[in-house]
């Protein structure tokens, strides 16, 4: 098997004046999964190369015909021979038609400008074409993804054929105490850039910190911007490892430019050596570092201003320095993974597995979670029933094992924890069922040894585990949920989160996101259709196995719903959980979430990207008009008029009252919600996602989620 990179024309892939297309390509290869497999191809005069894996195409250059076409001939005639599984076409969408021509395998399309720019992306049409003939169009930011549907209509069923995949750069430890009194600038030095803004600034800085100095990496031979002063060292143009290793020591790196930058690989790769990055707001720049400092004004005045506070407050700009240092995740590493995992899905490592797959269509899965058997009946509703309901539905086998019930049956003076007559159990399970997967849901009680010997006795057996406790290191639990998840790691080929990966401190290995699933047979009720006797109702739990209040037990989301009840007088709340009303289960639940009009979803902790509790599934499943924190993010994927984005209490209030009022547009948007949701995120669908992420095959499924 091979996977063939296709480069730009001219694209100069080697250590002097590598583009920034080169360097990525270069980089994700190094440590891909697939790197045994991929060939990159261009056309470059340097005699020294960025890798070994590279191969020159030779150009039989003719007057008045096409140099594209030319490239595109010569690279095609190679894969006559080659017969690659899969082409990777970097920034060139007009390489598209003439490759699809006689290549039948997949292929895949990166853009790293603007789509709008570039040709055969620039109309309607043209974008069309592509996403009918392409099996992938990757953007490196949301910034050039949305650019692409700029009039498109059908977005969100178009959606599924695109992701976003950052630009990356290593990541080294970086002693702070080294860092000196520099600042950078790095690019082209024109006022594209925003070069003339810099040099404004910096002149004035440097006359008053002369203990300052700055560093300009770059050249412009078509646009003479003069700046001299003492302590400005003008570099010209350097490779990219010589760059980064002068970032390691310069404290403030500024990123003004005025036009719209698709992503700004300089800003991230100050940000991975932990310089104070600041940044205009322009196109993608806002994307490579989260706690970089946004110039509000782009203007020579503010960027001094900015710098000029960074100087003179120390432990502010050791601050922005950190910030920007722990905050970097984009690693060689962390997107060649992403870049792999959707090769995964089109590819097969492993052909012999992906044949046995195809041919056996029915799993047998061993699914290892708390069903609860030992409260009858009054957590039936949870989340690991959703799944195996789906799991089932999709035609599987399923044979499902209550971890803490078993423990809880079989606490004996030799066994006092019950753990050892589960890991008999599991064994002796595997043995009769043998199954082709295991998947553990908050089975923390399921030792190593066991996994480490069923992996032993079938080489071929995937485990894997879901989690769907607040991950966020703002969270509550953090360090707990944490060392949960990762004590299993070493034996599992999966691990799916309820929270966004791209906000964990540390990456999990083949870790993917998976939405809160509803199901046809638990979300029933249409609250939309009825007059409501209530209108919000909000739910908790100090402890669902405890089933009732603890004295003193509290949370910050008790203040909250108090303020706003107090704040709301004319809204009826029907809250549980607190105050001294016991929490409600089964199908008590049930009966009485049926006589609100609205629910909140509100979770434990600071609001994290994507994570709730399995609230957000009642909520919607059942016909509420849900209301949702505007920094989950949940409108990433959940369409803008199927639920209602609230901001902080006054919003949340003023909605509130607007929706109790407007019965008219709470019904519709209501009923829309519980639509999509059940449609796109039910426990059907969130079982096929885990199963086709777990064998690497292609579901006929759409999974929203995954962009």
């Amino acid at each position: 098997m091979t996977i063939s990179i296709l480069l730009p024309y001219k694209e100069n892939y080697s250590p002097h004046y590598a583009g920034a297309v080169s360097l990525f390509v270069k980089d994700i290869t190094k440590v891909s999964s697939y790197k045994k497999n991929i060939m990159i191809f261009g056309n470059t005069v340097s005699n020294k190369k960025l890798s070994k894996n590279y191969v020159n195409l030779n150009l039989d250059k003719k007057i008045f015909q096409s140099t594209s076409k030319i490239y595109i001939r010569s690279f095609l005639d190679v894969q006559k021979k080659v017969n690659s599984e899969l082409v990777e076409i970097h920034n060139r969408p007009n390489y598209v038609k003439l490759i699809k021509k006689e290549f039948i395998n997949k292929l895949f399309l990166f853009f790293h400008n603007d789509p709008l720019t570039m040709n055969g992306s620039k109309t309607i049409d043209e974008r069309i074409y592509l996403l009918n003939n392409l099996d992938k169009i990757i953007f490196n930011s949301k910034w050039s993804q949305d650019r692409f549907f700029v009039g498109l209509m059908e977005r969100d069923n178009l959606m599924h054929k695109t992701s976003v995949c950052y630009q990356s750069s290593s990541k080294t430890k970086v002693n702070f105490n080294n860092k000196e009194k520099v600042i950078s600038f790095v690019g082209k030095l024109n006022k594209a850039k925003g070069y003339d803004l810099f040099g404004h600034a910096i002149i004035k800085i440097l006359d008053k910190h002369p203990d300052w100095s700055a560093k300009v990496f770059g050249d412009e031979p078509r646009e003479q911007l003069i700046f001299k002063h003492k302590n400005l060292q003008l570099l010209g143009f350097k490779d990219n490892n010589y760059i980064l290793n002068c970032l390691k020591k310069i404290s403030i790196s500024v990123v003004c430019s005025r036009w719209s930058e698709p992503f700004g690989r300089t800003s991230l790769e100050a940000a991975s050596r932990g310089s104070a990055v600041i940044i205009s707001n322009k196109g993608g720049l806002p994307e490579t570092s989260s706690a970089a400092i946004i110039l509000k004004k782009l203007n020579n005045q503010t960027l001094f201003n900015i710098i000029d506070k960074l100087i003179l407050n120390k432990k502010k700009l050791l601050s922005v320095q950190k910030n920007n240092y722990s905050s970097f995740i984009f690693t060689h590493k962390y997107i060649s993974s992403i870049i792999d995992n959707l090769r995964d899905t089109f590819l097969a490592k492993n052909k012999i597995n992906l044949f046995n797959i195809k041919k056996k269509k029915v799993f047998k899965i061993l699914h290892i979670t708390n069903l609860n058997e030992r409260f009858n009946g009054r957590l039936h509703y949870n989340t690991g029933k959703r799944i195996q309901n789906g799991l089932i539905r999709l035609g599987h086998n399923v044979l499902a094992l209550s971890d803490r019930d078993i423990i809880n049956k079989n606490k004996t003076i030799n066994d006092l924890s019950g753990k050892k007559s589960l890991q008999n159990s599991i064994i002796e399970t595997y043995k009769n069922f043998k199954a082709d997967c295991i998947i553990l849901g908050h089975a923390d009680s399921v030792e190593n040894n066991t996994l480490e010997k069923l992996k032993n006795s079938n080489k071929n057996l995937k485990i894997c585990q879901w989690f769907l406790d607040p991950i966020g290191k703002k969270g509550p639990d953090y360090v707990k949920n944490t060392n949960r998840i990762n004590q299993k790691l070493k034996f599992l080929n999966a691990t799916f989160l309820t929270t966004d990966t791209s906000v964990l401190a540390n990456k999990i290995e083949n870790s993917f996101f998976i939405p809160n699933p509803c199901d046809h047979s638990f979300e029933v009720l249409k609250n939309y259709e009825k007059n409501c006797t209530n209108d919000v109702f909000f739910a908790m739990s100090h402890g669902v196995h405890r089933g009732i209040l603890k004295k003193g037990k509290t949370d910050n989301r008790e203040i909250f719903i108090n303020k706003l009840i107090k704040k709301n007088k004319e809204i009826k709340f029907d809250i549980y959980g607190m105050n001294n009303i016991q929490p409600i289960w089964g199908d008590m639940f049930l009966n009485t979430v049926a006589n609100s009009s609205m629910g909140l979803n509100l979770s434990r902790g600071k609001a994290v990207k994507y994570y709730s509790s399995d609230r957000i599934a009642q909520i919607f499943g059942n016909g509420l008009l849900a209301f949702l924190d505007v920094k989950n993010c949940f409108d990433e994927f959940l369409p803008k008029n199927s639920f209602i984005n609230y901001d902080n209490m006054d919003d949340l209030s003023y909605k509130l009252n607007k929706y109790k009022k407007d019965s008219k547009e709470r019904i519709k948007i209501a009923k829309k919600g519980r639509n999509f949701y059940l449609k796109h995120l039910n426990s059907t669908i969130v079982a096929d996602y885990i199963l086709s992420k777990l064998f690497g095959f292609k579901s006929k499924n759409d999974f929203i989620w995954e962009k």
